[in-house]
């Protein structure tokens, strides 16, 4: 059975289709690559996946259950985390913080306990702040945590968000062009974080980007959009030399 899988996901604003027909399997710890021109329709179907936006048509399933519909934290809590081409962290928070609010959806006080430091909080609070500082050794991060994340380097941002979705324990990991903004070093050091977060995490991730270079080098899989419509899916080689695609990318001669 597929981690991921979508059933002719589709979505209508004001009778324009931003994505239509849209269907796709994600093998587990698969990395898969949904890529196309600007305005393609990408970044909408992660708001559908995230539960931003509900499918006009269509269905999709995490593990053979059916999420189509569900509220962002419901998804994020089955499984599905994300992160954006704008980098959100909180950036007055410091870099442990960012992590602790990622562990959140884990949390086993309620808001009395809260709000009278019962044991039960204290005890959650100790386990949340041992596994953020777990998080950023993996990363790197952990020399940083008592720095507001707005003053990290960009490539510590990137790397900060993508831990802190992690924090969320999830199954599959969607990442909204993580290269944005990045020069060339830092595109191939994320290409190692990518590789790191499957290997060590055993994540399944669905990545969307234009640096055709990252994607070649990193997506066994991808499904090319256009216009909200499937140009070509399958083997990243044989779909990048696909001519239509070609054509999508480049324009007419």
């Amino acid at each position: 059975m597929s981690l991921l899988k979508v059933q002719n996901l589709g979505i209508t604003f004001g009778g324009l289709k931003a994505v239509d027909n849209l269907s796709l399997e994600i093998e587990k710890n698969e990395l898969y690559g949904l890529i196309g021109p600007n305005g393609a329709g990408k970044t909408t179907v992660f708001n559908m996946l995230t539960g931003v936006y509900k499918p006009t048509t269509g269905e999709f399933f995490l593990n053979g259950e059916n999420l189509t519909g569900k509220s962002s934290i419901e998804i994020n809590r089955k499984g599905i985390a994300r992160t954006f081409q704008n980098i959100r962290l909180f950036g007055k928070m410091t870099v442990a913080d960012n992590v602790m609010v990622g562990l959140y959806n884990q949390m086993h006080y309620n808001l009395v306990d809260g709000l009278l430091r019962s044991p039960k909080y204290f005890a959650d609070e100790k386990e949340f702040s041992k596994r953020a500082d777990e998080l950023l050794a993996v990363f790197d991060l952990y020399d940083d945590r008592d720095t507001l994340a707005s003053n990290l380097p960009y490539g510590k941002q990137r790397k900060l968000e993508i831990a802190r979705a992690l924090a969320t324990s999830p199954k599959l990991l969607l990442l909204d062009e993580p290269a944005a903004g990045m020069n060339p070093n830092e595109t191939a050091e994320l290409m190692k974080t990518i590789r790191f977060v499957r290997e060590k995490f055993d994540m399944t991730i669905l990545l969307i980007e234009h640096d055709m270079k990252l994607v070649m080098g990193i997506c066994e899989r991808v499904t090319v959009l256009n216009f909200g419509t499937e140009l070509a899916a399958g083997k990243t080689s044989v779909a990048l030399n696909n001519p239509q695609v070609i054509k999508a990318y480049l324009g007419d001669d």
